[in-house]
């Protein structure tokens, strides 16, 4: 079973990254900007804010972007350096990001999070190193996706979060929202999905359109909001039966 539908999925995993999903975000942000400064955590080979930057000097010819990265494996920060792209180096789940405070209007995580444990301390850092009213857009892999729904129907492990795998947490789009608008730092403004196994492309465009949370991945715009403070207060008045990551001064 497992193999079949692994063999249905083939050929479409490039609609995992929602590239234009994002893409789209971040020109919904830039209607009425002449700058912004875009910072990608986890930048890879820097895809992601390379199809950010052409489709945006499409529509805004005029628009300035400044592109920065988080990335730590050599290749990937060669690869972004080679696009232009300012790459530094930092452990996002321990260090304090060698940014200063209120610096980007849009920090992406695309296809991160579900590698990680400490997401208070990722947030905690993304709500300070963006503008007031800057944007957080985050892609991850979509736990209740119809075919991970299937897979666990027939007993299977749901792919996106295997045992023998990659991954250490599940995402669903409530359970993100839930967490993301905690205590009142970040308000969710959209939900879009991408892809949809195990359906050919033509038809997974429409069906994660129409179907965006039980598409394979999920993508969210989220919006920093004027409360003072970071993220990482949210551990402060809460237990959890782990030790979460909140920094030395905490």
């Amino acid at each position: 079973m497992r193999t079949f539908l692994l063999k249905l999925k083939a050929g479409t995993e490039e609609l995992n990254y929602g590239r234009d999903i994002l893409a789209k975000y971040v020109m919904e942000i830039a209607a009425d900007k002449s700058e912004l400064r875009i910072l990608d955590i986890g930048l890879g080979a820097g895809k992601d804010l390379v199809n950010i930057r052409e489709k945006c000097a499409v529509a805004y010819p005029d628009l300035k972007l400044d592109l920065y990265g988080l990335e730590c494996f050599p290749p990937n920060v060669e690869a972004a350096q080679k696009q232009g792209i300012k790459v530094f180096s930092a452990d996002v789940e321990r260090h304090r990001y060698p940014f200063e405070n209120c610096t980007f209007d849009i920090v992406l995580s695309n296809q991160v999070l579900e590698h990680t444990k400490d997401l208070f301390w990722i947030f905690s850092e993304i709500s300070r190193i963006l503008k007031p009213f800057g944007f957080v857009l985050t892609g991850v892999p979509n736990l209740a996706s119809f075919h991970n729904r299937m897979a666990l129907l027939f007993g299977l492990q749901p792919t996106s979060i295997e045992v023998l795998g990659p991954h250490v947490r599940g995402f669903t789009a409530p359970s993100f929202i839930q967490f993301v608008e905690t205590d009142g730092f970040f308000e969710n403004k959209s939900v879009k999905g991408s892809n949809f196994y195990p359906f050919p492309p033509a038809v997974s465009r429409y069906l994660s359109r129409f179907f965006p949370r039980l598409s394979v991945g999920i993508f969210f715009k989220t919006q920093r909001t004027a409360k003072p403070g970071l993220f990482i207060e949210v551990l402060k008045s809460r237990f959890f039966e782990t030790a979460y990551f909140a920094g030395e001064e905490v």
